[in-house]
């Protein structure tokens, strides 16, 4: 079962592809590999989930934001390849997790990003992956989540 399939069956909902906000590209592919830009929790109706985790936030909202912001990288491979089988597998991920200097558990949170990959691409969406915790992310959001993919034609 590909990609898009496993998507279908999931009944997952893509939120719109996100347009920069700034003086960059959402994802730029050189050779065979899609670097992807930092995107947060963007949700279908187009707005985005904020606050701290720990604070505004507890763990399994954490969790869900970092779903989202998943979600809303799926929509960024989808526009910019055409299919989300194209792509080879998820190779590096970059998480940040919004939160108070003495949070303990971003890596527990940036699971709902990389469960979700798994869930989607298999075990070909099982890359590295470095969670971090940061005092403040753009506009207040709760998660915000880079990867670099190998596609393929």
């Amino acid at each position: 079962m590909g990609a898009e399939e496993r998507l279908a069956a999931l009944k997952l909902e893509l939120p719109p592809a996100p347009k920069p906000v700034a003086t960059y590209v959402t994802a730029l592919r050189v050779g065979e590999f899609l670097y992807v830009s930092g995107h947060g929790p963007l949700k279908p109706d187009g707005t985005m989930i904020y606050g701290k985790v720990g604070d505004d936030l507890d763990m399994e909202a954490g969790i869900a934001a970092a779903r989202q912001t998943g979600l809303a990288i799926l929509a960024t491979l989808k526009d910019h390849l055409g299919s989300l089988d194209r792509v080879v597998r998820l190779v590096k991920t970059l998480g940040l997790v919004n939160c108070p200097a003495d949070y303990k558990d971003q890596p527990k949170v940036i699971n709902g990003f990389s469960n979700l990959m798994q869930e989607v691409f298999g075990e070909a969406g099982v890359g590295t992956r470095s969670a971090f915790g940061a005092g403040s992310l753009p506009g207040g959001m709760a998660i915000e989540v880079e990867a670099i993919f190998q596609v393929k034609d």
